[in-house]
């Protein structure tokens, strides 16, 4: 009796823990967290807001980001740094389009000395200037990478808590036998309420482009470059295993609304008495992690065109 009473009270404690870390994250979902109730180390407040507009025009992804509509968009705020908020040395901004089939996002990245020499694609960008992306969706989030040479880097995650009735395993490259899967823990949050994750090293985006452009001479010292430009473009079909669990419309409705991260980061940093972290983004983090979901700016989906109210 004793045993089971036991096992009784350690269920009843797991589901109680369960409810509470899902209580968060639905808070965290919708917006409507209280500041008792905030454990993450941004500032809630703080989180930026765009709002993206549907398009009809057609963008030609090569990186030039010279069409009308980009002309046209709200570009985010200046970049600050991830960890203080901070307004870096070098400006660097982001816009975020869309249409029917696609999302769109460009990127302006000034750098007077456009440097890169990873060319294999999924190593370690990170170790490069490089600029990413963080697409969440309520169970799982996907990390998108690239350098001034357009090398990528792609990692699909899902929270462990999550991965069993999510039906992952449909998808061979998120199988957790999967020879590029292997546990991850954050990086500088290691005590997330959600607990530990999964990540897929062997997961590709379906439908994903990419283009960079640079505004005067990679790897050359001998002069100062304007910097360079990137824009991607994912198809909503290929988000799917992000929209699944809280059944997401694909392509959003107006007025949905995603979390997703805009960050940049280099290998050089200002020199002191500034404080650069050498990660700079949309909106800080408060924390060297770019792996915290409830820190990524709020991206709402306007279905009304550019200009129009």
């Amino acid at each position: 009796m004793l045993t089971l009473v036991r096992r009784g009270m350690g269920e009843r404690l797991n589901l109680l823990a369960a409810a509470a870390a899902m209580a968060v994250l639905a808070a965290v979902q919708t917006g409507a967290e209280t500041s008792s109730e905030w454990v993450f180390p941004c500032s809630q407040e703080g989180i930026e807001r765009y709002t993206s507009y549907r398009i009809d025009d057609t963008i030609i992804v090569d990186g030039r980001l010279d069409e009308r509509a980009w002309s046209e968009a709200p570009r985010s705020p200046r970049f600050e740094d991830l960890i203080s908020g901070r307004v870096p040395i070098h400006d660097t901004r982001a816009a975020v389009l869309w249409d029917e089939e696609r999302f769109y996002i460009g990127f302006w990245v000034e750098e007077p000395d456009v440097r890169g020499d990873l060319t294999e694609r999924d190593s370690h960008i990170y170790t490069n200037n490089d600029v990413e992306v963080f697409i969440a969706g309520r169970d799982a989030y996907y990390e998108f990478e690239i350098n001034s040479l357009g090398t990528i880097y792609e990692v699909f995650f899902v929270w462990n808590e999550a991965y069993e009735e999510g039906g992952y395993t449909e998808v061979p490259e998120l199988r957790k036998d999967h020879p590029k899967a292997r546990p991850f823990n954050g990086v500088g949050l290691k005590d997330h309420p959600r607990g530990k994750r999964t990540g897929f090293w062997g997961y590709d985006l379906p439908g994903l482009q990419t283009a960079v452009q640079v505004d005067g001479s990679l790897n050359d010292d001998g002069d100062r470059d304007r910097g360079w430009t990137v824009e991607l473009s994912f198809t909503w079909e290929g988000l799917e295993w992000l929209a699944k669990a809280d059944g997401r419309s694909l392509p959003p409705k107006d007025g949905d609304e995603w979390r997703i991260d805009f960050t940049r980061f280099n290998q050089y940093k200002e020199a002191a008495p500034a404080v650069d972290s050498g990660g700079w983004a949309w909106s800080a983090h408060g924390v060297w992690d770019s792996h915290v979901p409830e820190c990524f700016p709020f991206i709402r989906f306007a279905t009304h065109g550019l200009g129009a109210e």
